[in-house]
């Protein structure tokens, strides 16, 4: 009988190539700056969206996984994590990991933009010995009709 793990290998290597689009709705500068504040900025221009020169932070976007309202209780893994954010792992009794996330900016985000999401599993390897875990890495593009905003590679651990 195969475990969770095994489980979410087979998943998700039937996942890897498989595009998924997302609407996540428009940035609004209440929000960004709320995330900017939660962040620790202090700078007006990342946390008072009254201010002339008001910016959103950077990294707004890569966190956003979910337009407004955000998720429901029931979308939500008992580690926090958004059932579908780990490819293959929906449902199964493993633990996951962020694995680490290379981020490229190519565009400003601006308040007003709507951002539509890009995501691709692209590589899923078995690791360790014994029953291992598994590496799985994830290709994320946010962009608006201007074009792209932000390249994201993510990795999780699952075990």
């Amino acid at each position: 009988m195969a475990n969770g793990l095994d489980l979410a290998e087979e998943r998700a290597r039937a996942l890897v190539g498989r595009f998924e689009r997302r609407q996540l709705g428009v940035v609004r500068a209440e929000d960004a700056a709320e995330f900017a504040r939660a962040a620790g900025e202090t700078a007006p221009h990342l946390t008072d969206p009254d201010s002339s020169r008001f910016t959103v932070h950077p990294m707004y976007v890569v966190s956003l996984l979910r337009g407004a309202p955000g998720a429901g209780p029931d979308e939500v893994r008992p580690d926090g994590m958004y059932r579908d954010e780990v490819p293959g792992t929906d449902g199964l009794d493993v633990r996951l990991m962020a694995g680490g996330q290379q981020v490229r900016w190519t565009d400003e985000v601006r308040a007003g933009d709507a951002i539509e999401l890009l995501r691709v599993l692209t590589a899923v390897e078995r690791k360790g010995a014994g029953d291992g875990f598994l590496l799985l890495t994830v290709e994320k593009t946010y962009s608006t009709t201007r074009g792209t905003l932000v390249e994201v590679t993510e990795r999780f651990i699952a075990r």
